[in-house]
């Protein structure tokens, strides 16, 4: 079943396309060199307008775009169809990545060592259980398959601090500045749940022995959800090592989709929602209204339970130089740290001390800092860091983390990877930006 749900997924034009590639069988054992393969790879089509781009995102999956070029995930067939449509598309790389021989599966893992949602949640609850002084776990909301009585899961949130009285707190007046984290809100996005999960292990083990940690967790609230969307996880995990490529939620109620179900978490913010796609087959489906979605729900009343309101209705209200608090969301690929608005071409009006920000941890990742235009080049309504910003005045950022190519990057990098690239290169941008929660405005 899986297999049929990739494809789909994998960047099919929906109707009458889905119903002639579902049947293909798959194999991420494909050779790319072989023009019949039928494995999803990535293919590059340059050229392309703003407007092209988005009619792309209503029939394909578009991973990436910039600069006219977007890269599209699907099979030989999904390339035949590019190809009816007037264009030329090029293969530019596998989303699969070899899985070693000598990888040891572990119960509870998946392609390699990528950990499944009931394993990061024994994880949470075994360092909240083992770290009473520093740790508080919080049950934030439900995922969708939860409300409807399918399984599901709860989404899961926890602190990291030295806790002293009325630290950890879910209310915005706290006496310690707060930096919050979000990871797979995009489930495919395995990467950055494993990262989360791994600077929340750092702290922990740093207190103490770490200056830089010790001093961090003696000041700030460290607030982090690995897994925004659990139910999705759960789908990208039933593959295995042939993990399937599950961005939306698991809701299925939106009309006739097949296996291309779901919503776009990140397109269904309350905030500025409304100009993404509005057919329930494409990737980037916003929903039907804003928040409408319990794990959009439970990520935002988290937030506004977290930090204090801290900036005008108005779209040109600046947030003032002393508001406190700084967010990021993490997602893949490409290499960006990127500031709002997303939903807009017009600068906020933090412009400057956002990107001043993003290029102090840039020293770290080495990451491209920039608005969308400057970056993925489209424009993107109804996303949980506009909301922050936007709503409350947080500094925001976005985290596109890996790269384009390689086994390294893309939405499916070797495991190995995490450890040996993606984790320690973003370590010192995540301290950045917790350091700077007490003033992210400052000049």
């Amino acid at each position: 079943m899986h297999m049929k749900r990739r494809l789909a997924a994998a960047g099919a034009a929906f109707g009458v396309a889905a119903a002639t590639t579902g049947a293909v069988a798959l194999t991420a054992q494909a050779d790319p060199a072989d023009p019949s393969h039928s494995a999803p790879v990535t293919w590059t089509v340059d050229g392309l307008t703003e407007t092209e781009v988005a009619e792309l995102e209503q029939l394909f999956d578009v991973a990436h775009g910039h600069g006219g070029e977007a890269q599209i995930i699907g099979d030989e067939a999904v390339a035949d169809e590019l190809r009816a449509l007037g264009h030329d598309p090029a293969f530019f790389d596998t989303v699969y990545k070899d899985v070693p021989d000598t990888a040891v599966q572990q119960e509870g893992t998946y392609y390699g060592g990528y950990r499944t949602v009931d394993a990061i949640e024994g994880h949470l609850q075994d360092v909240a259980d083992a770290n009473p002084g520093l740790t508080r776990l919080y049950d934030i909301g439900d995922s969708w398959r939860k409300t409807q009585g399918e399984g599901g899961h709860d989404v899961l949130a926890v602190c990291v601090t030295a806790i002293a009285a009325g630290d950890c707190e879910q209310d915005p007046d706290s006496a310690k500045p707060r930096f919050s984290l979000i990871a797979q809100i995009h489930a495919r996005e395995i990467a950055t749940g494993e990262i989360a999960l791994r600077w929340i292990d750092s702290l922990v083990a740093g207190y103490g022995t770490d200056a830089e940690v010790t001093d961090l967790l003696d000041t700030t609230e460290v607030w982090v959800v690995p897994v925004v969307n659990p139910d999705g996880v759960d789908i990208v995990a039933s593959g295995g090592d042939d993990p399937v490529l599950q961005r939306k939620n698991a809701n299925d109620s939106a009309g006739n989709c097949g296996d291309a179900l779901g919503i776009d978490l990140n397109r269904n913010s309350s905030y500025a929602w409304g100009d993404d796609s509005t057919n329930p087959c494409s990737e980037t489906f916003q929903g039907a209204s804003a928040a409408s979605e319990p794990e959009t729900r439970a990520v935002e009343d988290w937030l506004r339970a977290l930090h204090p309101d801290q900036r005008g209705e108005a779209q040109d209200d600046p947030a003032p130089d002393d508001a406190r608090d700084v967010f990021v969301t993490l997602h893949s690929y490409g290499e960006y740290i990127i500031v709002p608005w997303g939903y807009t071409s017009d600068a906020a009006p933090n412009d400057g001390a956002l990107r001043a920000l993003g290029e102090a941890m840039s020293q770290s990742n080495g990451y491209f800092v920039g608005t969308n235009d400057d970056t993925v080049g489209y424009s993107t309504s109804g996303t949980t860091d506009d909301m922050a910003y936007g709503e409350l005045g947080v500094a925001s950022f976005t985290f596109e983390v890996g790269p384009d190519f390689g086994a390294c990057g893309g939405f499916f990098p070797a495991f190995s990877c995490v450890e040996d690239t993606l984790w320690p290169e973003n370590q010192g941008a995540l301290m950045t930006a917790a350091q700077a929660a007490a003033a992210p405005y400052a000049a």
